[in-house]
């Protein structure tokens, strides 16, 4: 009997043949299996939105009596009362009236924040001294504190803005103190035996390693800026996205009022990319030091 064998190949042979691992094509495919992923990847995470809104759009119109869908109207009416009032310019004047508003505090609460946070974290005498009094206003809830700021500020924007910038102002401060207090000893001793003064210690070692905390923050500050103006805005406004939504109920105008809702909702979502992708820029050498 007589028994087929494969030729002999030398290992040099078979590492070098077009067939392994050395082909021209074998890399191309790469791209394309990265780009599916992403789009995969994307698909999955929006999915649980679109299911959101496909419900908000069939639900009142299949399975909802005809009384409940007044108080909830599907989606494309809302999107149709949306389009009237930014057609019209009344959404446009009210979203401008909440930002301006909203910026202003949060940007005093951020400055606040952030150098309060540095002093308490860095001097003990002072977190020792301010610390008592900053834990007694930091379990006041800010809306409590409405009715204080309206009688002394009155009902202008003075009165707003104060409000958002309390509002914002702790969760920047606490994470401020938190950054600053979890750098690693270490990197602190080594710049100290370098030679470099507290200044520059501060500078390139304290705030580089404390920027994502205290970005934590911030982006905290900003949702909360958001929500409190808000509930501001509805109880004494004559703009602002809280007004629009607490005159649209009271007015009836139901579509109007959820449009108004969804802008909030956009708002603060925007507000939140715009956070993430400063912290991003700003942390950096963190990424390119893990890579």
């Amino acid at each position: 009997m007589s028994t087929l064998t494969a030729p002999f190949r030398p290992a040099e042979a078979v590492a070098d043949s077009p067939s392994a691992t050395h082909r021209p094509d074998a890399g191309r495919g790469r791209p394309l299996r990265r780009a599916g992923a992403v789009v995969r990847s994307g698909l999955w995470k929006s999915a649980a939105i679109a299911a959101f809104l496909l419900l908000w759009e069939a639900g009142p119109l299949w399975f909802a009596a005809p009384s409940t869908r007044v108080f909830l109207p599907p989606l494309h009416e809302v999107l149709g009362a949306g389009w009237k009032l930014l057609a019209n310019g009344a959404l446009e004047g009210h979203l401008a009236a909440s930002l301006t508003r909203s910026v202003a505090g949060f940007g005093v609460a951020v400055v606040l924040g952030v150098t309060a946070g540095l002093l308490i974290a860095w001097f003990r005498p002072v977190s020792t001294f301010i610390t008592p009094l900053l834990e007694v206003f930091r379990n006041t809830a800010a809306l409590a504190l409405l009715p204080v700021f309206t009688l002394l500020l009155g009902i202008g924007e003075e009165s707003k803005i104060t409000i958002v910038a309390y509002a914002a102002f702790f969760p920047v401060l606490l994470n401020t103190v938190a950054g600053v207090r979890t750098v690693d000893p270490l990197l602190v001793r080594a710049a100290r035996s370098l030679g470099l003064s507290h200044l520059s210690l501060f500078r390139k070692v304290i705030l580089p390693s404390a920027v994502p905390p205290i970005f934590t923050g911030i982006r905290m500050a900003g949702t909360a800026s958001i929500l409190v103006l808000i509930a501001a805005e509805m109880v004494g406004a004559k703009a602002g996205l809280g007004y629009l939504i607490v005159n649209a109920q009271s007015s009836f105008l139901i579509p109007d009022m959820y449009a108004g809702i969804l802008t909030v909702s956009l708002l603060g979502l925007a507000v939140n990319t715009l956070l993430v992708a400063l912290e991003r820029h700003f942390s950096r050498w963190r990424v390119e030091a893990n890579s």
